[in-house]
């Protein structure tokens, strides 16, 4: 029995992800999450085989997940729902070591292959573009690393977005105060930034939260 994991923030999508895979009989959802914290404690918990993660979730998005998943050590791969197709996505995608992309236009129809794909240790896209774009990327990849966020500062400006304070944000993430204004700092000196309404526009414009 394959065991898949869905987590999104809301329900009627996590119910439709539900009704398409348990299609299959040796298939079974083992757990539903409604925000990325939430999908990292089930999937320590319930060991899927595959997790369904959306992109745009709150406290953690699904990259993040994806890096904790790994980080973790989980055999777990990665399929991340997203309205969104641009390329600088996808290459953020693979670098948190997605294997998996599918847009949720199309999840009624490509569903069943992409789990299909993962559990057979194949990579899934949704087109021939992004095929090549993931070529590309691999080849690219060491020279586009140093210009982007580590998933720590990504998920402290994904947090700072969404309104919480650096005491709250040390308690979500379970470090201290100053190591979050640390990564805070860090993040604002990459991207060239000096405030924190630069900041929510930042994780705005890259679909970390929702306008």
């Amino acid at each position: 029995m394959k065991r898949i994991l869905v987590a999104d923030d809301h329900e009627v999508v996590r119910s439709g992800l539900r009704a398409i895979v348990e299609t299959r009989s040796n298939w079974i959802v083992c757990g539903e999450a409604i925000n990325g914290e939430q999908a990292v404690a089930l999937a320590l918990e319930t060991r899927p085989d595959i997790a369904i993660i959306d992109y745009s979730m709150p406290l953690m998005n699904g990259l993040a997940v994806s890096r904790r998943l790994r980080s973790l050590h989980l055999r777990t791969e990665v399929l991340v729902l997203t309205m969104h197709e641009t390329e600088e996505l996808l290459t953020e995608a693979i670098s948190a070591g997605v294997r998996g992309f599918l847009f949720k236009s199309d999840a009624r129809k490509h569903l069943i292959s992409a789990i299909e794909a993962l559990l057979d240790g194949k990579p899934y896209f949704t087109s021939v573009l992004l095929e090549k774009l993931l070529h590309e990327y691999q080849v690219n990849a060491r020279n586009e690393s140093g210009r982007l966020l580590t998933s720590r500062e990504q998920n402290v400006v994904q947090l700072i977005a969404e309104g919480h304070t650096n005491r709250s944000i040390s308690a979500i993430l379970k470090l201290s105060v100053k190591t979050v204004e640390t990564h805070r700092a860090s993040a604002m000196r990459k991207l060239g930034m000096s405030s924190t309404a630069e900041l929510v526009r930042y994780a705005i414009r890259k679909k970390l939260v929702s306008p």
